[in-house]
Protein backbone atom coordinates (compact mmCIF):
# COMPACT_ATOMS: atom_id res chain seq x y z
CA UNK A 1 0.00 0.00 0.00
CA UNK A 2 1.30 3.45 -0.94
CA UNK A 3 1.23 6.24 1.62
CA UNK A 4 0.52 9.85 0.72
CA UNK A 5 0.06 13.13 2.53
CA UNK A 6 -2.50 15.44 0.96
CA UNK A 7 -3.27 19.07 1.71
CA UNK A 8 -6.87 20.21 1.37
CA UNK A 9 -7.32 23.93 0.95
CA UNK A 10 -10.13 26.32 0.09
CA UNK A 11 -11.69 29.67 0.80
CA UNK A 12 -15.16 29.56 -0.75
CA UNK A 13 -18.27 28.05 0.82
CA UNK A 14 -18.22 25.91 3.96
CA UNK A 15 -14.68 24.55 3.77
CA UNK A 16 -15.04 22.19 6.74
CA UNK A 17 -18.01 20.50 5.04
CA UNK A 18 -16.20 20.42 1.70
CA UNK A 19 -13.13 18.83 3.31
CA UNK A 20 -15.32 16.22 5.04
CA UNK A 21 -16.97 15.42 1.73
CA UNK A 22 -13.56 15.15 0.02
CA UNK A 23 -12.40 12.72 2.69
CA UNK A 24 -15.59 10.66 2.23
CA UNK A 25 -15.05 10.59 -1.54
CA UNK A 26 -11.43 9.49 -1.08
CA UNK A 27 -12.62 6.64 1.15
CA UNK A 28 -15.23 5.68 -1.48
CA UNK A 29 -12.35 5.48 -3.97
CA UNK A 30 -10.43 2.93 -1.89
CA UNK A 31 -8.18 5.35 -0.02
CA UNK A 32 -7.81 4.46 3.62
CA UNK A 33 -7.67 7.50 5.90
CA UNK A 34 -4.76 6.96 8.28
CA UNK A 35 -4.87 10.32 10.06
CA UNK A 36 -6.00 13.88 9.58
CA UNK A 37 -4.99 17.18 11.10
CA UNK A 38 -7.14 19.87 12.57
CA UNK A 39 -8.37 22.51 10.15
CA UNK A 40 -6.32 25.72 10.14
CA UNK A 41 -7.22 29.19 8.92
CA UNK A 42 -4.88 31.82 7.50
CA UNK A 43 -5.01 34.92 5.33
CA UNK A 44 -5.06 34.23 1.60
CA UNK A 45 -1.48 33.65 0.43
CA UNK A 46 -0.45 35.45 -2.75
CA UNK A 47 -3.88 37.10 -3.13
CA UNK A 48 -5.22 40.47 -2.04
CA UNK A 49 -8.76 41.10 -0.78
CA UNK A 50 -9.63 37.40 -0.82
CA UNK A 51 -11.40 35.47 1.95
CA UNK A 52 -9.22 33.59 4.44
CA UNK A 53 -8.09 30.10 3.48
CA UNK A 54 -8.73 26.91 5.39
CA UNK A 55 -6.29 24.00 5.21
CA UNK A 56 -6.18 20.43 6.47
CA UNK A 57 -3.61 17.68 5.89
CA UNK A 58 -4.60 14.05 5.63
CA UNK A 59 -2.46 10.92 5.53
CA UNK A 60 -3.86 8.19 3.31
CA UNK A 61 -3.07 4.71 2.12
CA UNK A 62 -3.85 3.89 -1.51
CA UNK A 63 -3.17 1.28 -4.16
CA UNK A 64 -3.06 4.03 -6.80
CA UNK A 65 0.20 5.15 -8.32
CA UNK A 66 1.14 8.83 -7.97
CA UNK A 67 -0.17 9.92 -11.39
CA UNK A 68 -3.45 8.00 -11.00
CA UNK A 69 -3.87 9.52 -7.52
CA UNK A 70 -3.39 13.01 -8.96
CA UNK A 71 -5.98 12.26 -11.67
CA UNK A 72 -8.43 11.12 -8.98
CA UNK A 73 -7.81 14.27 -6.93
CA UNK A 74 -8.52 16.47 -9.95
CA UNK A 75 -11.80 14.58 -10.52
CA UNK A 76 -12.76 15.01 -6.86
CA UNK A 77 -11.97 18.75 -6.96
CA UNK A 78 -14.26 19.13 -9.97
CA UNK A 79 -17.02 17.09 -8.29
CA UNK A 80 -16.73 19.40 -5.26
CA UNK A 81 -17.21 22.58 -7.31
CA UNK A 82 -13.63 23.54 -8.18
CA UNK A 83 -13.44 25.67 -11.29
CA UNK A 84 -9.90 25.88 -12.59
CA UNK A 85 -8.72 29.35 -13.52
CA UNK A 86 -6.98 29.36 -16.89
CA UNK A 87 -5.10 32.53 -15.94
CA UNK A 88 -1.77 32.28 -14.20
CA UNK A 89 -1.77 33.06 -10.50
CA UNK A 90 -3.86 32.23 -7.47
CA UNK A 91 -7.65 32.37 -7.28
CA UNK A 92 -10.30 31.70 -4.66
CA UNK A 93 -11.66 28.14 -4.76
CA UNK A 94 -13.99 25.71 -3.05
CA UNK A 95 -11.20 23.14 -2.78
CA UNK A 96 -7.69 22.39 -3.86
CA UNK A 97 -6.10 19.02 -3.12
CA UNK A 98 -2.32 18.81 -3.37
CA UNK A 99 -0.08 15.79 -2.97
CA UNK A 100 2.59 16.82 -0.47
CA UNK A 101 4.40 13.49 -0.22
CA UNK A 102 3.95 10.11 -1.90
CA UNK A 103 5.94 7.39 -0.15
CA UNK A 104 9.56 8.61 -0.28
CA UNK A 105 9.26 9.48 -3.97
CA UNK A 106 10.90 12.43 -5.66
CA UNK A 107 9.08 13.02 -8.95
CA UNK A 108 9.59 15.96 -11.30
CA UNK A 109 7.32 15.81 -14.30
CA UNK A 110 5.19 17.99 -16.48
CA UNK A 111 2.03 16.83 -14.72
CA UNK A 112 3.27 16.21 -11.21
CA UNK A 113 5.94 17.39 -8.75
CA UNK A 114 6.43 15.38 -5.55
CA UNK A 115 7.24 16.40 -2.88
CA UNK A 116 5.17 19.51 -3.42
CA UNK A 117 7.77 22.05 -4.57
CA UNK A 118 6.65 24.87 -2.24
CA UNK A 119 5.50 23.04 0.88
CA UNK A 120 8.61 24.06 2.84
CA UNK A 121 7.82 27.74 2.10
CA UNK A 122 4.22 27.68 3.31
CA UNK A 123 3.41 27.85 7.00
CA UNK A 124 -0.27 27.13 6.24
CA UNK A 125 0.81 23.70 4.94
CA UNK A 126 3.53 22.99 7.49
CA UNK A 127 1.40 23.69 10.59
CA UNK A 128 -1.23 21.01 9.87
CA UNK A 129 1.40 18.63 8.46
CA UNK A 130 3.48 19.05 11.61
CA UNK A 131 0.45 18.17 13.73
CA UNK A 132 0.28 14.65 12.25
CA UNK A 133 3.79 14.02 10.88
CA UNK A 134 6.37 16.14 12.71
CA UNK A 135 9.13 13.54 12.32
CA UNK A 136 8.46 12.77 8.64
CA UNK A 137 11.60 13.42 6.58
CA UNK A 138 11.35 15.41 3.35
CA UNK A 139 13.00 13.04 0.83
CA UNK A 140 14.74 15.80 -1.15
CA UNK A 141 15.59 18.34 1.59
CA UNK A 142 16.48 15.64 4.16
CA UNK A 143 14.84 17.57 7.00
CA UNK A 144 11.93 16.68 9.24
CA UNK A 145 8.63 18.50 8.93
CA UNK A 146 9.24 20.05 12.37
CA UNK A 147 12.62 21.38 11.15
CA UNK A 148 11.02 22.77 7.99
CA UNK A 149 8.38 24.52 10.09
CA UNK A 150 11.03 25.98 12.39
CA UNK A 151 12.99 27.29 9.39
CA UNK A 152 9.98 28.41 7.32
CA UNK A 153 10.42 31.95 5.95
CA UNK A 154 6.64 32.45 5.81
CA UNK A 155 5.65 34.54 8.85
CA UNK A 156 1.92 34.55 8.08
CA UNK A 157 -0.53 33.91 10.89
CA UNK A 158 -1.92 30.37 10.91
CA UNK A 159 -4.54 29.53 13.56
CA UNK A 160 -6.19 26.26 14.47
CA UNK A 161 -9.85 26.51 13.42
CA UNK A 162 -11.07 23.06 14.50
CA UNK A 163 -9.51 20.11 16.24
CA UNK A 164 -8.91 16.81 14.49
CA UNK A 165 -11.88 14.48 14.76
Amino acid sequence: MNKAYLCLGGNLGNCAQTFARAIDLLAQNNASIISKSSIYVSPAWGMENAPDFYNQVIHIGTDLGAVKLMELLLELEKALGRERNTNEGYASRTIDIDILFYNDAVIHGRFLDIPHPRLHLRRFVLEPLNEIAAELIHPALKKSVSQLLEECPDTGLVKKFTHAI
